[in-house]
Formats: structure tokens, C-alpha cells, sequence
């Protein structure tokens, strides 16, 4: 059995819904589950609670493109990525699956920063991964029905249309574009999903998720409707499964993070070409840049350390003043799409490099870009043996400056590791090993760095400097693609900006 969601059908739907074919109908709250939809559809719907009207005429809890040509291309669910994409992903995701197993994904929950303030929403990035759909109060199940592609079932619990809350929240989607601009097969209530569920999972076999079951060994809200729903079925991690997908990034995926790495770099070298007085106006400028260049903001909150703030590895303060003869050391990336980029950059704060500065400043230079070297298929590395490779050549580095690196010294200067995988988020796949042999696809940051602190086993000129300088990496067969190459890092280059 395969609905809507088959690739036919979806790119039937898809056509007839960005050509203005399809015409979406408001939807008033509903109580009903909605049947799996035929893989023909009729190009117009009304219903009861009001006359259908054109997309372009409604709002949605996300951009579409109907509403928002200027961010989303005909056929993209998230700029940048296609409905049929979120489709191949998700039967990609149930061949690794055994037959008649479910995956149970809910979504992220607004955050409070306090009292009834809150903060921006962002959605479970496994979710998000899946679906495309980007709301809270939510929860997708997809049944795995059979061992072919379209053998799958995609369920969206969701809210309905509620004029009266949405005028104080802002809109919401609803169940009809859940089924029409999401291309979920079923669709509910998320205050039905009692009722609905124990159908959604009859026969289900294995339960896949990562959901909170259960805290301090009581059930949760949502652990205990699994269980009323799904006693005695067995449930497992899915991280994993997941993982093994999305550390592969996909082409599309790929011009997302080098959009992001391109417009950002180009703002950290704007930043470097000008002189700053206090942490928090450089900060400012970095936010102000990524959103006229197209980006999103901030992908994270950004380090902005002058001085011996370098050593904290993740200073986020950003409230100090910045010194002329001290260097500055800025962790910062935008992002696109919700696809991120990490960058790091050190300069000094007065344009032009002490004799002390330039010196550290190379040693951590020349490892980072033989370790950047490294970040392709054919070199058979993994990141762990890219850490061993880029710790060894630092230690070399730093001997021929005087350093004397007995026992644990080399730990306390360079304390973390060279890098991580990147992607829907700046610490991306959390659990996906860093032994696993890099292949073409892969994203990766490499981000060595050199924190020398105010201790007389090191010589006394490098006492207080921190260095660390990061590119965030796309995995190529023969070479590696650098996302972030806007972002200046030679010595020459740097002092050119201002002089």
C-alpha cells in the first residue's frame, strides 16, 4: 500500500500546486483523521468552514513559495531543499528499516526565556530533517510498509486552523497544507492523537525514536500515549539510522552550507578590514552582515574575545573592550536554510601582526592547512587521525619557538579537538563517531588552535595569546571544498585590509 507520498504522485501535486493548479482551502479546526490521499487529487478543495482561496492569499506557519517566492524556488519545502528530496529521504530512511516498524518524531517545543517571553522557535533538527515542516506542537510518525521506496506511510499530527489563537501567535499551517505542501498521506489533530494513534501504530512491530519516553523513570505526557497507543511494542534509538544519513550531506545540502560559508566569510573579512574598540559593536556588525547578505543570523552565538578572553573557548560574552595590541579571536558563522557554518578567525586588533603574534599565528596556520589538506575521500582519514596528525605538527611547530612540551603541556595548549561534522547543526549527527573514515560528502570543521596561558613553563612573549583558525570543509574524492574560503586568514592578506 503507497499513497500520495509515491514519487509520481508527488510530483503530480507538486506541478499542478506551483503552476496555481492546486488551490488550497482554509481549514476551520477539525476532529476528524483524514484518510491516506489518492494519488490523484482534484486541483481545487473547499469545505465548510470557508471557500477555498489561492495560496498565494493565505498565511502559513512557514514560508512557501507561494507566499514567498523571494526565499523559496517552485518545489522547495525549505530554501534550497525540494519536496522530493524530503520524500527520498524519508524512504531512504525506511529501507534501512525493518518491515512493518514506525518512526515517531516530535518536534521541538517553544522555549521560554522568561515569563511569557520566548525564544525564536527552532525545530528538532531530525524532524526538520524529514518532513521540511517547521512548527511546534507536532509529531510525524511514518510507517515503514514494505521493503521498496515507496513503501512507506507519512503521518502528520499537527493544529488546525484557529483564527482566534493565531491572531495572538501568529499563523499556523494546518491540516490541509500538511497534506497538500508537506505531502503527509494522514493527517490529525495533535489534540486527537489519543484517540488516533493506537490505529496510526496497529501492527506495527518496532517503534524507532528518540522521543522522551520517560524522565526520572516516570513516563512523560507523550510516553504515556505511546504506551496507551503501543503497550508491548518494543522501541529502539534512531538516532543512528538518521545519522547515517544526514552525516552524507547531499548536493543540495552542500550549495546551502557554501551559500552560508560564502556570505559569511565575506563578513568576517569585512570585519577584519576595520578597527574595533568593544567586543559587543563587533558582534552587532556580524548580525547586521549575515542578514543583508541573504543569511538567516547568526547560526550561533558567536565568540568575540579580545585579549586572554581567546583561552575560554566559548567566551560568549561579548561585553569587553578591544585593546590595539591584542589579538582577536572571533568563532562565527550565518546561516541559510537553517544549514549552518562554523568559521573562526584570528586577527590583531590594531591591523598589523607583532613579531609574538605572527610567530603563533603560523604555527597554527601551517597545521590547519595540512589538515584541511587531508579532508578528501581518497586519503582514507578519519577525524580522530586528523586530530593525532594536526596535534603532532603543532608540537613540532611550537619546538621550534622555544616551547618546551613535556608530559601534559601539549593538552593544556590545544585542549579540544581539531574538528566536528557540520550541518543542520554546528555540532552535527551528536554521536556520530569521529572514527568513522571520511567520505565524499562529509562535512566537517578543522579548527586547530594554540591557548597559551599566564604559566612560566612556556616562554613569556606567547603568555595570554589564544589562535584558533577554522573552515568549515565539505569531504571531496580528490580535494577537499573549503565552504568558507571568503574568510581571509593569510598573514599578508589580513594586514592588507588595513593598510
Amino acid at each position: 500500500m503507497k499513497s500520495f507520498s509515491s514519487t509520481r504522485a508527488l510530483r503530480q501535486t507538486l506541478k499542478r500546486l506551483h503552476s496555481g493548479q492546486l488551490v488550497l482551502g482554509r481549514l476551520g479546526p477539525s476532529s476528524t483523521s483524514l484518510p491516506a490521499q489518492p494519488a490523484t487529487r482534484p486541483t481545487t478543495r473547499s469545505y465548510a468552514s470557508t471557500a477555498a482561496v489561492p495560496a498565494s492569499e493565505l498565511l502559513f506557519g512557514q514560508p512557501v513559495h507561494e507566499t514567498h517566492p523571494h526565499i523559496l524556488q517552485p518545489g522547495e519545502l525549505t530554501p534550497g531543499i525540494s519536496a522530493q528530496e524530503y520524500h527520498e529521504r524519508r524512504a531512504a530512511l525506511c529501507r534501512s528499516l525493518p518491515p512493518n516498524s514506525a518512526v515517531l518524531l516530535p518536534s521541538a517545543a517553544v522555549t521560554y526565556r522568561s515569563g511569557a517571553v520566548f525564544h525564536a522557535f527552532r525545530q528538532e533538527s531530525n524532524f526538520l530533517y524529514l518532513t521540511g515542516f517547521s512548527e511546534p506542537d507536532s509529531l510525524a510518525v511514518i510507517r515503514n510498509t514494505g521493503p521498496n521506496s515507496d513503501d512507506y506511510i507519512f503521518h502528520l499530527f499537527c493544529r488546525p486552523k484557529n483564527p482566534k489563537a493565531e491572531q495572538w501567535t501568529g499563523p499556523w499551517s494546518g491540516l490541509d497544507a500538511a497534506r497538500d505542501v508537506w505531502n503527509a498521506d494522514e493527517v490529525a489533530d495533535i489534540a486527537r492523537i489519543e484517540a488516533v494513534l493506537p490505529d496510526v501504530l496497529s501492527g506495527v512491530s518496532k517503534i524507532y525514536t528518540d522521543a522522551e519516553l520517560t524522565k526520572y523513570g516516570v513516563p512523560t505526557k507523550l510516553g504515556n500515549v505511546v504506551h496507551a497507543a503501543a503497550d508491548n511494542i518494543p522501541t529502539a534509538a534512531l538516532r543512528q539510522h538518521v545519522n547515517a544519513l544526514r552525516a552524507i550531506k547531499s548536493p543540495a545540502e552542500i550549495t546551502n552550507m557554501r551559500h552560508a560559508g560564502q556570505e559569511s566569510g565575506r563578513a568576517l573579512t569585512a570585519a577584519m578590514s576595520q578597527p574595533w574598540k568593544y567586543e559587543k559593536d563587533l558582534a552587532a556588525f556580524l548580525e547586521h552582515q549575515y542578514q543583508t547578505r541573504g543569511l538567516d543570523g547568526h547560526a550561533y552565538i558567536p565568540v568575540v574575545a579580545g585579549g586572554s578572553k581567546a583561552l575560554l573557548i566559548h567566551y560568549v560574552l561579548n561585553n569587553g573592550k578591544l585593546n590595539d595590541d591584542e589579538f582577536i579571536l572571533v568563532d562565527s558563522g550565518g546561516e541559510y536554510g537553517t544549514y549552518i557554518t562554523d568559521i573562526t578567525r584570528t586577527w590583531p586588533a590594531s591591523g598589523k601582526f607583532s613579531p609574538a603574534q605572527k610567530d603563533l599565528y603560523n604555527a597554527v596556520l601551517k597545521a590547519q592547512r595540512s589538515s584541511v589538506s587531508l579532508c578528501r575521500a581518497s586519503a582514507n582519514m578519519t577525524l580522530d587521525k586528523i586530530h593525532h596528525i594536526t596535534d603532532t605538527a603543532m608540537r613540532e611547530q611550537l619546538q621550534a619557538l622555544g616551547f618546551q612540551l613535556k608530559g601534559n603541556e601539549m593538552g593544556v595548549l590545544f585542549p579540544h579537538h581539531v574538528g566536528h561534522y557540520v550541518g543542520l547543526d554546528v555540532h552535527d549527527t551528536p554521536g556520530y563517531s569521529r572514527s568513522e573514515v571520511l567520505r565524499e560528502g562529509h562535512c566537517v570543521t578543522i579548527e586547530p588552535g594554540i591557548y597559551v596561558p599566564d604559566d612560566d613553563r612556556f616562554p613569556a612573549a606567547f603568555r595570554g595569546l589564544g589562535v584558533r583558525i577554522e573552515d568549515s570543509v565539505c569531504v571531496g574524492e580528490e580535494n577537499p571544498l573549503i565552504l568558507t574560503t571568503e574568510a581571509v586568514k593569510e598573514i599578508d592578506d589580513i594586514e592588507a585590509l588595513r593598510s
